[in-house]
């Protein structure tokens, strides 16, 4: 089971596993469903209520903080335990295009050569780590939710903004690794 459990799940297993969270919410009353507005909760639950944007019942949000606990658990678990040993394997065209980037170690899941402290104070690291983070943090708060918010949810709810909201991310996912990332990278 732990061999199994370290390979990728083929699609026909994951796939119906997150179809099934959609029905599952809804016959458990849950309208909404991402990682994002855990956020929300968090400081709603810490912050003085001063703010209007956290002045409501976080309480009976408590599923979606013990979710992303879940997620966090999760995760944990799997680096301690069930962690695939092989090497990751880059495919050789894209491995000499990182590697004209100055990406050439793969030893963990993001490229140790512009993801430490000293990228951190780099223009690249700088823009990779701080300004897309908070490109990251605002659009989802602009958007609303996040990916899987509007993708598994907002979709099955035929919602049209989360339809927008998800063609936006997948727009500006392409135009990210394509055009934008490379200029980054060339820096």
């Amino acid at each position: 089971m732990i061999a199994y459990s370290q390979n990728p799940w083929p699609w026909y297993v994951a796939g119906p596993l997150i179809g099934l969270t959609v029905p599952a919410l809804l016959i458990l009353g849950n309208k909404t469903f991402g990682v994002s507005s855990s956020l929300r909760h968090i400081c709603a639950s810490c912050i003085p209520a001063g703010l209007s944007f956290f002045k409501y019942d976080w309480k009976k949000e408590i599923w979606n903080l013990v979710f992303v606990f879940g997620i966090f658990v999760g995760a944990v678990l799997a680096t301690l335990f069930l962690a695939n040993p092989e090497p990751i394997v880059v495919h050789p065209e894209l491995a000499e295009e990182l590697a004209s980037y100055g990406i050439t170690n793969y030893d963990g899941l993001v490229p140790v050569d512009i993801m430490n402290w000293e990228s951190l104070l780099s223009l690249k690291g700088f823009i990779l780590i701080v300004l897309g983070g908070f490109l990251v943090g605002f659009g989802t708060r602009y958007a609303g939710g996040c990916t899987s918010g509007h993708a598994i949810m907002g979709l099955s709810n035929l919602q049209w903004p989360s339809l927008v909201a998800t063609i936006s991310f997948m727009l500006g996912g392409f135009i990210m690794a394509n055009l934008i990332l490379p200029l980054i990278l060339s820096l």
